[in-house]
């Protein structure tokens, strides 16, 4: 954290394709285990932000800072963000464990201290035991828990999620937020949570941001 006691402060974003102006100035902050929602109309910049603040897009202006230090050169992958799509993104040869250890293997940690992490995290996720599965193997409600543990066993300081629970049939989708929002609180997670659904901002976030079309 820094000073203020927020983990993540984004100062004077700006984001343009073309000339199209997509986040003109835009500043935003996080704090410790806070999870803020993101809404906004189609285009408002809502995955555009998330993507600037992962390192994969760079802004033409402003600032990322995580913990106070700025990171806005800093690589993707040394920034300690996590990053969960909607697509979820796993690997379909790798079964579960090496899925949700995969960021670990990257960051060469030990084998024996890789698979403990992957175990637990994903107890916290309801899958214990679901290690050796196949991806294709697995429900749409499973894969999205797999996505989730994937991003959380690399313990990240802040987690972005863009429209994590898209896809699934209503009673899924609302027991899963649920589900979500345990896991982040019991973690401590500071996130950011791209949504367009205002019931499951209500559940999962402790507060809302909306973003206006520039």
């Amino acid at each position: 954290m820094d000073d203020t006691g927020h983990v993540l402060r984004v100062r004077g974003v700006v984001v343009t394709f073309g000339d199209r102006c997509i986040l003109d100035r835009y500043s935003i902050e996080l704090g410790k285990g806070e999870i803020v929602a993101l809404q906004g109309a189609s285009g408002s910049g809502k995955s555009t932000l998330l993507r600037v603040i992962a390192g994969l897009i760079v802004p033409s202006a402003g600032t990322v800072e995580l913990g106070g230090r700025d990171i806005s050169s800093t690589p993707t992958h040394q920034r300690g963000i996590g990053m969960v799509f909607q697509d979820n993104q796993l690997f379909p040869h790798l079964p579960v464990a090496e899925n949700v250890g995969f960021g670990l293997k990257m960051q060469r940690v030990p084998r024996a201290e890789r698979a403990q992490q992957v175990g637990a995290t994903l107890e916290l996720v309801g899958l214990g035991g679901f290690g050796a599965r196949s991806i294709t193997s697995l429900s749409g409600g499973e894969a999205k828990r797999v996505a989730l543990a994937r991003s959380l066993a690399a313990r990240p300081h802040v987690l972005l999620l863009d429209e994590p629970l898209t896809g699934l049939d209503r009673e899924l989708h609302d027991e899963l937020a649920i589900e979500l929002r345990r896991v982040l609180q019991s973690t401590n997670t500071s996130a950011l949570l791209v949504t367009h659904d205002l019931d499951e901002a209500r559940t999962i976030a402790d507060r809302t941001v909306v973003l206006i079309t520039a």
